[in-house]
């Protein structure tokens, strides 16, 4: 898969994780504090996860299928 790329904003309580650098867009997920970014073949490239300091006490579960490799 390669490099994976974090950021976090502290400021907007987000966090990004991509997996691949290309063009996509985001779509929802069955969690309201996540969206996953993909490709224009529908393949996972990445994920956001808004409000992060709210999962301090709980996992987060998400399932992200077909992630681009």
């Amino acid at each position: 898969m390669g490099k994976v790329k974090v950021w976090y904003d502290s400021e907007g309580d987000f966090l990004e994780v991509m997996f691949k650098q290309k063009e996509g867009y985001f779509r929802e997920t069955k969690s309201d504090n996540v969206m996953e970014k993909v490709d224009m073949e529908g393949n996972v490239i990445g994920f956001s996860i808004f409000k992060v300091s709210s999962l301090k006490e709980k996992p987060l579960e998400v399932d992200l299928a077909n992630i681009a490799g």
